[in-house]
């Protein structure tokens, strides 16, 4: 019925072919087998569930030397080879463990603790051996935990995010926004987040601060769209205050391109990293 159960179970995955054939498989008609390490194992069929047991894995992990067998009833539950307790050296059990493809098949595996003369748990067996690869644990690497908005404005070039004399995003400046708008995403706490346009002093005070409200407002709208709280923004514009360079050239294209970290689009304000 049960004897050969590794060999009638679900293909094994890739981990287990190879002991399994080492091992090889039960015959109905034998008493016990023996893994590679020549421990004895009772037959399956032998077993009062010879179609084994889905173990709970964190506790077959808490098992270790030197537990009682009260302990390790309370873990494993009771051995499943008309086993006792009272001066009996050895368990057996029959576990079955799902395979990690989805499929929903499992796996069968023979598990044997030999006890010492005070009845500790000693020494662990399992049949075939490759199935002690179930008891590791696979952690997923930690992803990293993006940083806070920084203490100073994150300064955007307005010559990397607009046309010239524009308030339209260009694609680069879509890209750019990007890589901020990633970090808001994973953000806990997104709130106070002020975005400032400025311009250079070329052109008239009016315009420049119709043109760099225009812009802050264009850089908030993409970010609302991309799911910021608009509730969190805050935008102005300052046209050409706050200057970051002053520049003397008298030539206008070496002028504008002197003042060009002057036309600039600053973000600050509050969004933390969620733990």
């Amino acid at each position: 019925m049960y004897g050969m159960i590794e060999c009638k179970r679900a293909a094994w995955p890739a981990l287990l072919a190879g002991a399994l054939l080492a091992a090889g498989c039960s015959t109905a008609g034998s008493k016990s087998s023996t893994n590679a390490e020549g421990v004895t194992f009772p037959n399956p069929d032998r077993s009062t569930m010879p179609e084994g047991v889905f173990v709970n894995l964190e506790n077959l992990r808490k098992v270790a030397p030197g537990m009682t067998k009260k302990q390790l009833y309370a873990l494993l539950g009771q051995p499943r080879f008309d086993e006792g307790v009272v001066g009996v050296r050895k368990w057996n059990y029959i576990f079955n463990f799902r395979k990690s493809d989805g499929s929903g098949d499992y796996f069968s595996c023979q598990y044997q603790i030999l006890f010492d003369k005070q009845d500790l748990a000693e020494q662990f067996y399992w049949k075939p051996e490759a199935c002690k690869a179930v008891l590791e644990t696979h952690h997923a690497a930690p992803k990293p935990k993006p940083a806070p908005l920084p203490a100073q404005p994150i300064r955007l070039s307005s010559d990397a995010l607009f046309g010239f004399d524009s308030a339209t995003l260009t694609a680069d400046g879509r890209v750019k926004l990007d890589g901020l708008l990633q970090q808001l995403r994973t953000a806990s706490l997104v709130q106070n987040i002020d975005v400032v346009g400025y311009t250079d002093r070329i052109g008239s005070d009016g315009y420049n601060m119709k043109l760099s409200q225009r812009r802050a407002e264009a850089v908030r709208d993409y970010l609302v769209q991309n799911g910021v709280p608009a509730g969190a923004i805050q935008v102005e514009g300052r046209g050409k205050a706050d200057p970051v360079v002053e520049c003397h050239d008298r030539k206008r294209p070496a002028l504008i391109a002197c003042l060009a970290p002057n036309r600039r689009v600053e973000l600050s304000g509050i969004a933390k990293p969620a733990h």
